[in-house]
């Protein structure tokens, strides 16, 4: 990921750890000019971060896209397999911002 996409997904990692959050996001690598390619095993779409924070027992999956990004039919399906298991699960877009730092800020008890 590059570009504004990049630089959205950098601020909301910050945020999170700001707030206490552990945050994973599994990187893709170039492999060639113009190829990337994420070396994972499993259904692909899986979410760009997981976030989680054991004091307060929070757990939450975010696909970060641009304002016009569009997520995959994969994408779609993890997020609403992840909702439908109870987890919170979301697609955050840069105008998301201020719901993304109530959410980072508040436990979810």
């Amino acid at each position: 990921m590059r570009g504004p996409e990049a630089e959205f997904q950098s601020a909301v990692i910050e945020a999170a750890q700001w707030h206490g959050w552990i945050v994973h996001h599994t990187r893709s690598v170039q492999i060639r000019p113009g190829v990337w390619s994420t070396p994972l095993q499993g259904n692909k779409g899986f979410p760009d971060l997981v976030l989680a924070r054991q004091a307060q027992g929070d757990l939450v999956f975010a696909e970060m896209k641009s304002a016009r990004g569009r997520l995959s039919p994969e994408q779609e399906l993890w997020l609403a397999t992840l909702t439908a298991a109870g987890a919170e699960a979301y697609c955050w877009r840069p105008v998301d911002m201020a719901a993304i730092l109530n959410r980072l800020s508040r436990s979810n008890q």
